[in-house]
């Protein structure tokens, strides 16, 4: 990783210092962004890896939401969801919906699409249930509109 990324230690360092590099080194700037999805989704209490990276899923989600709107933009119902029913099963409900939300489109427009639902449960399927991984594959095949 970059020298100076190394550097940044919370998502306030990392977020100011992607803003101040994203003309001159977008690289760098998008790994700085990507840092900070980390570090936020760390304070949420993940006790695994597949639950830090559904809850990397919501903070990225949520970082290319408020920079597509231009203001703060939380994912309120997702957060809700998931204190009702825990990451796991939050995000089961999120993919099998009948009509699929526009997180995925909107990571995929971010260069974040590896933070999707649907790519974490694909990483992971083992965690999940068998038509959820399948609904997953299925979503990721399709282009979204």
């Amino acid at each position: 990783m970059e020298e100076r990324l190394n550097l940044l230690k919370t998502y306030q360092e990392c977020e100011e210092f992607a803003r101040l590099v994203h003309k001159s080194e977008p690289g760098i700037a998008a790994a700085a962004r990507k840092k900070a999805i980390g570090l936020r989704a760390s304070t949420h209490g993940a006790t695994n890896a597949v639950e830090l990276e559904l809850f990397q899923a919501v903070c990225a989600y949520e970082e290319a939401a408020s920079a597509k709107s231009g203001r703060r933009s939380p994912a309120v119902r997702t957060w809700r969801m998931i204190k009702q029913h825990g990451i796991i099963p939050a995000a089961e409900l999120v993919v099998n919906a009948a009509k699929e939300t526009p997180g995925n489109a909107t990571l995929v427009e971010f260069g974040l699409s590896e933070f999707a639902f649907e790519a974490v449960i694909l990483r992971h399927p083992e965690s999940f249930s068998p038509e959820t991984v399948l609904r997953s594959r299925d979503r990721l095949r399709t282009p979204t509109s």
